[in-house]
């Protein structure tokens, strides 16, 4: 059953600097603060970047920090979820026997594991390696009457990955990124138009800062089905809120019919149709 409208707070940061690498003791101490404020604010669930709990352009420590799912991180953001009395999305490095996976996982505010995802399309050699693909492109749990779906950065800018989430029946996806300079384009035009053609809400949360060799782009945003921009940060740390209403789902999937006027009997599901290089334009 539905609920009125959601409030959602995307918490961008914390602010990372090249010169040192935040601890992940200062990662969830951060995660903890903006926990509060969000519910505090009326929020019912938080959103934070890729990796937001230990770092993601940290070269060797990536692996030195990984930990299971059900690690001391988890039993952190389950505490603080318990505490703040408010949902949590939170990235880390998973450890699975000896693979190492950049993954995502909410938490309920009874501390409780409602889905865990792990980004299929790795990125460059940032990704490579450190990480191991997922082989699960649709993870989807229920949250106040919305059915919603994970993606991690990079995976959101394949449409075929969105798609497959409207044809699962997710509403509301939620995706973690790590955006950096010089791709803002993917956050204030990709994003969107994914919103759109999918006609869902898309959550879209970044990290801000600088690591390393990365320089984070911020630009966080909510994205409504029609595309209307519902929530936009700017380039440092913060904490912005959006209200996602249930109804705006079927508003938008009446007026903008996309997903029951694509001709399947000209592309149907998992047909691949190969195009030389020299005919594509």
């Amino acid at each position: 059953m539905h609920v009125d409208s959601v409030r959602v707070g995307l918490f961008q940061g914390p602010l990372t600097t090249p010169d040192t690498f935040a601890s992940v003791e200062f990662n969830l101490a951060a995660i903890d603060t903006a926990a509060r404020e969000a519910a505090a604010s009326g929020a019912k669930i938080l959103l934070t970047p890729e990796m937001s709990a230990i770092g993601y352009d940290i070269g060797e420590l990536v692996s030195l920090r990984a930990e299971p799912a059900d690690g001391p991180i988890f039993d952190s953001v389950a505490a603080i979820a318990r505490s703040a009395g408010i949902a949590v999305v939170y990235g880390y490095a998973e450890l699975d026997g000896g693979d190492v996976y950049n993954s995502v996982q909410v938490v309920g505010s009874a501390g409780t594991s409602l889905a865990h995802y792990r980004k299929t399309h790795l990125f460059g050699t940032l990704d490579r390696e450190h990480f191991r693909p997922g082989e699960t492109l649709v993870v989807g749990f229920d949250f106040e009457g919305i059915r919603c779906g994970l993606l991690i950065c990079y995976d959101v800018e394949f449409p075929e990955a969105v798609r497959a989430h409207a044809d699962a029946g997710t509403e509301w996806l939620i995706v973690p990124t790590g955006l950096m300079t010089p791709y803002e384009h993917i956050a204030q035009q990709v994003v969107p138009a994914r919103a759109y053609e999918s006609q869902m809400f898309l959550t879209y949360v970044n990290r801000c800062g600088a690591e390393t060799d990365l320089t984070y782009c911020g630009l966080s945003c909510a994205i409504a089905p029609d595309g209307a921009e519902l929530a936009r940060a700017g380039g440092g740390q913060e904490l912005l809120f959006a209200d996602l209403a249930a109804a705006a789902i079927a508003q938008s999937r009446t007026l903008n019919t996309h997903l029951d006027d694509r001709r399947l009997d000209l592309y149907p599901d998992r047909s691949v149709t190969t195009v030389s290089k020299e005919n594509r334009r």
